[in-house]
């Protein structure tokens, strides 16, 4: 009984091995077809992404998709941007001597309220203006304009449109975030004639200083920290939007260089920050100011007068660098000073201090981070309004 019990123990055993050992090779072989079949399909799909009609077919995808949404953006977007008419008594010189004649000129315009608030460049609109009117996307003219103020300091003006209608403003961006490369969109009034023209192009470079220059005044204006890029800027787009691919505002269209191709610079945006809440705070153009000159450090500065750091903003050691009455007086800020951050912003080339205190407004508080004599401190004060506005 006990023998045979335990042959047929064994049996089974013998029986349950076998079912387990078919059960392991069929996992197996399923195992083995499901890698063969995710092997087939990643060859075929790296063979289908190789091959170069399907590579063209890629690009074209890509380029139809970018060009949907500049289309996108320029039809939203456009509807913030006017064109600004201006006329202008100048005086020119003739076989018969000079005389004063009536001009037109012509810019463009970005709505920054749906109040009637716009910013543009100051050139556009210069002073002895006779009369300025403006002319929106969907061709309204508007007559009674004024020009709220000019900023002395910067190639920007900002106007107001009495009883305007639907008028739809325009998103502002970041400027700082702005990195060379960065694709962008410039719509203006080209030549004065073709109404919101819309290019393209790339932020060719960051931080460019240049002097400014106004063929029919004969004037001109240095300008510092402006964008540089190759979207088409032509006479007429001057006061015009920079828009990124949000559709955002990130630049004032302001200049061109005369002698080259497609090399056209914009102020960025953040600079006219401080300027916009002015006017929306007390209904004028007001620009904060510390009361300091100064030269902004790099390391061939630093290592030239021996400096402790190699970016912020030097202060200079001349007599009167200081502003009598200034907030920088007034907070104790000394000749050899070098203000390294304002508010926890490093300020550097890029980022210079006069771009960084125009993104606030009149009356704010800020912290300045001061390094003199090896020991860093921090200073509150509060922006006052810049003189001869």
């Amino acid at each position: 009984m006990s023998t045979k019990s335990l042959s047929k123990a064994d049996d089974k055993k013998t029986k349950t091995g076998n079912s387990v050992k078919i059960a392991l090779l069929a996992l197996a072989t399923v195992i083995f077809i499901l890698i063969g079949i995710i092997l087939v399909c990643v060859g075929y799909i790296v063979a289908i992404r190789t091959s170069p009609s399907l590579r063209s077919e890629q690009s074209r995808q890509t380029i139809v998709s970018e060009g949907e949404v500049i289309s996108d953006i320029s039809k939203k977007s456009g509807q913030s941007v006017v064109s600004v008419i201006t006329e202008q008594n100048r005086i020119v010189n003739s076989y018969f001597g000079q005389r004063s004649v009536i001009g037109q000129a012509a810019g463009t315009g970005v709505i920054i309220d749906a109040d009637g608030t716009l910013l543009t460049n100051k050139h556009v609109v210069p002073e002895g203006s006779s009369s300025v009117k403006i002319v929106t996307s969907d061709g309204t003219v508007y007559e009674d304009v004024s020009v709220l103020g000019r900023d002395p300091l910067n190639d920007i003006a900002i106007l107001k449109v009495k009883n305007p209608k639907d008028f739809i403003p325009a998103k502002l961006g970041d400027s700082d975030s702005v990195k060379t490369g960065q694709k962008v969109i410039a719509i203006g009034n080209a030549l004065g004639q073709f109404q919101n023209t819309v290019t393209t192009g790339i932020i060719s470079g960051v931080g460019r200083p240049i002097e400014a220059g106004d063929q029919d005044s004969g004037q001109s204006e240095s300008l510092t920290n402006l964008f540089q890029t190759d979207a088409a800027i032509n006479s007429g787009n001057s006061g015009g939007p920079l828009l990124n691919y949000s559709g955002e505002v990130i630049g004032i269209n302001t200049a061109i260089a005369a002698d080259a191709q497609n090399i056209g610079f914009a102020i960025p945006i953040n600079e006219t920050k401080g300027i916009i809440a002015s006017v929306k705070r007390t209904g004028e153009v007001q620009r904060p100011f510390l009361g300091v000159k100064f030269v902004m450090v790099n390391k061939l500065i630093a290592k030239q007068l021996n400096l402790e750091a190699d970016n912020g903003a030097l202060i200079s050691s001349d007599t009167d660098s200081i502003i009598e009455g200034s907030p920088a007086q007034k907070a104790g800020l000394r000749p050899g000073d070098i203000i390294t951050k304002i508010n926890d912003r490093a300020l550097d080339s890029d980022h210079p201090l006069n771009t960084v205190i125009g993104s606030y407004a009149v009356g704010d508080s800020v912290k300045l981070t001061v390094l003199s004599g090896g020991e860093t401190r921090s200073v509150t004060i509060k922006l006052d309004k810049a003189p001869n506005i």
